[in-house]
């Protein structure tokens, strides 16, 4: 029986040559492996970069993973010069959630996890506002309220620091809070934070996209997610979407019609980094 306990994803990013899926494919044959996915991507002939996701199945795999690493490391990666990584699929990410005022991703990302449709588990819910906290408890999750000053902010920080890593986070998500993130903090996390974007970047960065977008008479609005990086909205993207409006829209149109966008993407995106689809490479993502 092919069950998530001896099932696991392979992820690898090297300089493009032939023979790389045989010999990695050879790899897992001879460990006894049964591949059940396979997905690769190859860049324009001048970048020359090889993109691949597989998912295999092998008994005893946890007894297993140790020396299935070696011997990939010593016998593959290093004629290859791969960069890459095993993951179980049974290991459950950690996520931890950071909000502000606004409940429509937040809520998004709750009612999948509940439905089990996004297979992570969330230790934690963070905002500057206590708006939200007996929406977030409802749900029966821990919900931190830390207050932000322009004074209090490196303070602030240092406690969401120690509470990503007193609860083994993973990897967070911005779902609409409302604050810049530190470079100290940015980098510290780098590819494991993922905001969503109320614009289709790079169009509208910053305060106030809807308003820019209905004064420029748009006649599409997007949103996109992306990993967070001390550049302001430039992180790597990794799903995005978009809707038509008209002159007839307003503001406030523009807001709903959005946030609606917003929350999609944001849990596709998710789900993308949960099931481990993204690679990330330069300031792109390959999402397989």
């Amino acid at each position: 029986m092919k069950t998530k306990e001896n099932t696991a994803r392979l992820l690898i990013s090297c300089a493009d040559r032939p023979g790389i899926v045989a010999t990695v494919s050879q790899f897992l044959a001879a460990q006894g492996a049964n591949i059940l996915d396979s997905r690769q991507h190859s860049t324009d002939p001048e970048a020359g970069r090889f993109f691949m996701r597989m998912v295999f199945y092998l008994d005893d795999l946890i007894n297993k993973r140790e020396a299935l690493d070696k011997a990939f490391q010593s016998e593959v990666a290093e004629r290859f010069a791969m960069d890459y990584r095993f993951s179980r699929a049974d290991r459950r990410k950690r996520m931890a959630i950071l909000v502000s005022k606004y409940d429509h991703c937040l809520l998004e990302l709750l009612w999948k996890w509940q439905r089990e449709e996004l297979e992570v588990d969330i230790p934690l819910v963070i905002s500057n506002h206590d708006d939200l906290r007996k929406m977030v408890e409802s749900y029966g999750l821990a919900y931190y309220y830390l207050p932000l000053t322009k004074d209090t902010k490196p303070a602030q920080e240092t406690e969401i620091d120690r509470l990503l890593q007193e609860h083994n986070i993973d990897f967070a998500v911005l779902a609409r809070y409302m604050q810049i993130l530190s470079k100290n903090l940015a980098e510290k996390y780098s590819s494991r934070i993922i905001n969503i974007h109320h614009s289709f970047l790079p169009a509208f960065i910053g305060a106030n996209p809807y308003k820019k977008a209905y004064e420029r008479g748009v006649k599409l609005i997007g949103a996109t997610a992306h990993y967070v990086t001390d550049d302001l909205d430039e992180g790597p993207i990794i799903e995005q979407d978009v809707e038509r409006v008209s002159h007839r829209d307003q503001v406030d149109d523009l807001v709903r019609i959005g946030r609606d966008i917003e929350r999609k993407v944001l849990a596709k995106a998710v789900q993308a980094h949960v099931e481990d689809r993204v690679i990330i490479f330069e300031n792109k993502t390959v999402v397989l």
